[in-house]
């Protein structure tokens, strides 16, 4: 009975190996820009530069005279600017993470392969 289970774990544990990459770049890619896109629709949510545009005519405080809507039109734009600056650089850091989640194995690939050669002595030119 030890060894049907022993060998049931070698083979299953070699199918994972060999699906690894297959889940990586389908199932897991999906995962990780499903991901990606709620932390910017979070990140949009917490910036809201639509929202700060839909009221940018609305007086600040309730004044409606002249001078508190040129302050609340001016202070609006600065605010809309900034806060779409902010969710551009968070659109940034999504395509950056999402960039990363694909480049990973092929990083973890080429720094092993880097070090079986550096191991093996294979490099020329590097004293260790």
């Amino acid at each position: 009975m030890f060894i049907l289970v022993l060998q049931r774990l070698f083979i299953e544990a070699i199918v994972d190996i060999l699906y690894f990459p297959f889940w990586w770049y389908t199932l897991g890619t999906l995962r990780a820009a499903r991901f990606c896109l709620a932390i910017l629709a979070w990140g949009n949510r917490t910036f809201a530069p639509g929202l700060w545009l839909k009221n940018i005519f609305v007086p600040m405080y309730g004044q409606s005279d002249w001078q508190g809507r040129v302050i609340s039109f001016f202070m609006r734009v600065v605010q809309i600017i900034a806060r779409a600056f902010a969710l551009a650089v968070w659109l940034g850091a999504c395509v950056i993470l999402f960039s990363f989640w694909l480049l990973l194995p092929i990083f973890v690939i080429w720094g092993f392969y880097n070090s079986f050669q550096v191991a093996s002595g294979a490099v020329a030119g590097r004293k260790f």
